[in-house]
Formats: C-alpha cells, sequence, structure tokens
C-alpha cells in the first residue's frame, strides 16, 4: 500500500471514530467547532514549514506587530509566491517579509509627495535613481521582490546572518536596526501562507 492509501485510510478511521463520539456523546454547542478539526487533519497532507529555519538566531528585540487588510495579505502571498519563484527557501521569505513591514508595513506604495524618502516606492522603498527599476517595476510585488532576492543572494553568508543585518546590507537604511522588530510577525506569515 503506499502512503496516500495508508493516510486516508486512517484519516477515514479517525473521521468514523470521531463522527461516532459525537453522535454518542451529549449534544452542546462545543460540537459546532467540529469541521475545523477535520479541516486541520486534512491539511496535515502539506509539507510543514520548518519552523527552525524560520527564526534560526531567535528575534531581536522587542517585536512589532500590525493587522493585515486584504491588500497586504496579497502582498504577503506575493513576496512568497516570488520567494518561490526565485527558488529560494522560508528563510528568504522571512528576511524578505520583515523588510517590507518596515519599509512599507506591507502597502505597495506609490510617490507620497513631500512625504516621500527621496524617489522610494514601493514594498521594499526601492529608488529609481539607485538602480532598482523603473517605477512601474518596482511598484510591482513580484519585481520589487525578486530584485530584494537578487540583492540578497550576493550578499555572502546572509543565511547565517541576523535578519536584520542581512536586511540591512540589502537595502542600507538610515535605521538599520529597524528590520529586527518584524521578524516573528514575518515567520508568522510565512508559516501560514507558504503552503497555502
Amino acid at each position: 500500500m503506499n502512503t496516500t492509501i495508508l493516510r486516508k485510510t486512517a484519516l477515514g478511521i479517525a473521521g468514523l471514530a470521531f463522527t461516532g463520539g459525537i453522535l454518542a456523546g451529549p449534544t452542546t454547542h462545543a460540537h459546532a467547532t467540529t469541521p475545523t478539526a477535520v479541516t486541520t487533519a486534512v491539511q496535515a497532507d502539506k509539507p510543514a514549514v520548518d519552523k527552525d529555519k524560520l527564526i534560526p538566531h531567535g528575534v531581536q528585540g522587542e517585536q512589532s506587530r500590525i493587522d493585515l487588510d486584504d491588500e497586504q495579505t496579497g502582498n504577503v502571498k506575493a513576496i512568497i509566491a516570488a520567494t518561490k519563484k526565485a527558488g529560494m527557501d522560508e528563510r528568504a521569505a522571512v528576511v524578505s517579509l520583515a523588510t517590507a513591514l518596515q519599509e512599507s508595513k506591507l502597502n505597495n506604495l506609490g510617490h507620497l509627495g513631500d512625504r516621500n524618502d527621496h524617489d522610494s516606492q514601493g514594498l521594499f522603498q526601492q529608488r529609481p535613481s539607485s538602480g532598482w527599476g523603473t517605477v512601474e517595476q518596482i511598484t510591482d510585488p513580484e519585481y520589487a521582490t525578486t530584485a530584494f532576492l537578487k540583492g540578497l543572494k550576493q550578499v555572502d553568508g546572509w543565511q547565517d546572518m541576523p535578519l536584520t543585518k542581512a536586511a540591512q546590507t540589502v537595502q542600507v537604511s538610515a535605521y538599520p536596526d529597524h528590520y529586527a522588530q518584524w521578524e516573528q510577525q514575518a515567520a508568522d506569515l510565512v508559516t501560514q501562507h507558504w503552503n497555502s
């Protein structure tokens, strides 16, 4: 028997046992949550994200967190998709997401007029005048992520560096330590969306 058949058989038996327990037990409001448990069991077929790879050095300093709207979540998924397309792993996605969280709070920003930092735009606040690409390119999430990852690949040993040092080496920010505060949320987002 192959592993898929064994897994489906085990899930089926577990489902029967679970259903039998529900039917034989008292009826309460708690049973309304049972579909979540079944959904979780079905999701077990997807390979889990190796959480040790996401934050290999532990988080540095106090962590920040923001609630994301649909547009920001779409940008998370675009960054993860571009990371996979570039052939890079989950750690690269964590570095990318933490960078975009710091630079734009995952908003694909256009030119902000007087509030703009030079000519910085997009998720990573990349600058056309610094050679990152045209305005149209750097405000395209896939292009911007690919450009960031290209820079990250050129950093020798980025995989073994603390996140903030790897991000700063690519971004050359006036605030080099600020990337670290987003590492936990970035890792949580990769865990949530890498296999979705």
